[in-house]
């Protein structure tokens, strides 16, 4: 039970997660991404990389799936016959890779969390823009689905590469929040099934998942409350810097123990 997962950390590490969960789920309440990102970065910094990963996979899959069911029937149905090679690349990488994680030197899984995050926050915080022709559609879909799933997998979150290909195939915003949506939903229920069958969430580290649910919950609510009084563009930069500073960190980690 959950004391079994206290024994993992000591308690001002679980405390910690708790506010970096909490603060993670007001900024997916307030700009609708970079949870896994936040948790990820922030868990890692104070408990085993592999107790992290099990932390994050529940709150994602919830916050994931209520922003799916925020759309309606139709709208889902649509979206899964134009984005059905995208998801399913996404899904089956995320389950593959996840099976790999337990193998991998903890010097080298803080590199493999540290350089994703820095690398695909910057790109999204210096505006850097690609263009995805139509003829060049399906090659991009399993490349970079491929790309994101691998990262899922590995880190728990496969959102910045969802991103910068909606963003390359120049899809409405209103659209991608809901693309992202769908995306988010089924990926976290692949990562959830990955890792248990990889053994990372186990009826050890279960119970420290589920608690992260709550401050997640709490979260978003809190963000969805102050969604209207913030300046997306300006926290959604600061949300972004923050994140590579904590990527530095995990790369300085990895580097140098």
């Amino acid at each position: 039970m959950l004391q079994d997962s206290l024994a993992l950390m000591p308690l001002w590490a679980f405390v910690a997660a708790l506010g970096v969960t909490l603060v993670a789920g007001f900024v997916k309440g307030a700009v609708g991404f970079a949870m896994p990102l936040i948790m990820i970065s922030g868990l890692s910094l104070v408990m085993d990389p592999l107790v992290a990963v099990a932390g994050v996979i529940l709150p994602a899959a919830f916050s994931n799936l209520l922003q799916a069911m925020r759309f309606g029937p139709e709208e889902v149905r649509n979206t899964l016959r134009e984005y059905w090679r995208y998801i399913l690349i996404v899904c089956i990488a995320i389950v593959i890779v996840a099976q790999f994680v337990t193998s991998i030197a903890p010097q080298t899984f803080y590199l493999i969390l540290g350089v994703p995050v820095v690398i695909l926050s910057l790109i999204q915080l210096v505006g850097l823009r690609f263009h995805i022709p139509p003829a060049r559609r399906r090659l991009a879909e399993w490349g970079v689905g491929l790309l994101a799933g691998a990262l899922g997998g590995m880190t728990g979150t496969w959102g910045p590469p969802t991103v910068l290909y909606l963003i390359a195939l120049e899809t409405p915003k209103a659209k991608q929040f809901l693309v992202q949506g769908v995306v988010y939903g089924l990926g976290s229920v692949a990562l959830l099934a990955g890792h248990i069958q990889s053994g990372v969430l186990n009826l050890t580290t279960l119970p420290f998942s589920v608690a992260l649910l709550v401050p997640a919950f709490l979260g978003m609510q809190l963000g969805f409350r102050f969604s209207d009084r913030l300046n997306p563009e300006v926290f959604r930069r600061v949300t972004l810097i923050v994140l590579v500073i904590a990527g530095a960190n995990l790369v300085r980690r990895g580097l140098m123990g």
